[in-house]
């Protein structure tokens, strides 16, 4: 089994480990913010675009944990966060930078036009596959351009 374990400690590899979690599903229940570690979790089922292309009728999704870490506060619109069936899709990671400083806000954003905010001191992500793959007929699609 080859899992994949990254992490990011700036915005160039955020966009990597953003380019991963392209098109995971999760619950809302999988979200976990411990405020007093200062930490979000976040247990995703990622597509595996890895290996993805030249590929015939049969993909991967894999379950992952994605890990912030230096996190001072957590935001969300666009859902409820009580609703712990409700199931999210994650299309991109982002950061916009404080001033000059390492801090600043990460975005996950979400399908339906809902999002996550996360104030960070600085990027400190791991994104690491906990499990095994499961085979999935469905390949996302995204419009040209996007």
């Amino acid at each position: 089994m080859d899992v994949l374990k990254l992490m990011a400690l700036d915005p160039e590899d955020l966009e990597i480990v953003s380019a991963h979690v392209q098109d995971a599903v999760f619950k809302v229940s999988g979200l976990d913010y411990a405020p007093r570690s200062r930490q979000l979790s976040l247990v995703i089922n990622r597509f595996v675009w890895e290996t993805a292309e030249g590929r015939g009728k049969s993909f991967e999704r894999r379950r992952s944990l994605l890990a912030f870490k230096r996190v001072s506060a957590v935001r969300s619109i666009g859902f409820d966060r009580k609703d712990d069936d409700k199931v999210l899709s994650l299309l991109a990671i982002q950061f916009e930078q404080n001033g000059e400083g390492p801090d600043g806000t990460v975005e996950f954003v979400l399908s339906g036009g809902a999002s996550i905010m996360l104030d960070v001191e600085c990027i400190e992500v791991q994104l690491a596959d906990t499990g095994g793959a499961w085979e999935t007929g469905f390949k996302p699609r995204h419009p040209a351009g996007a």
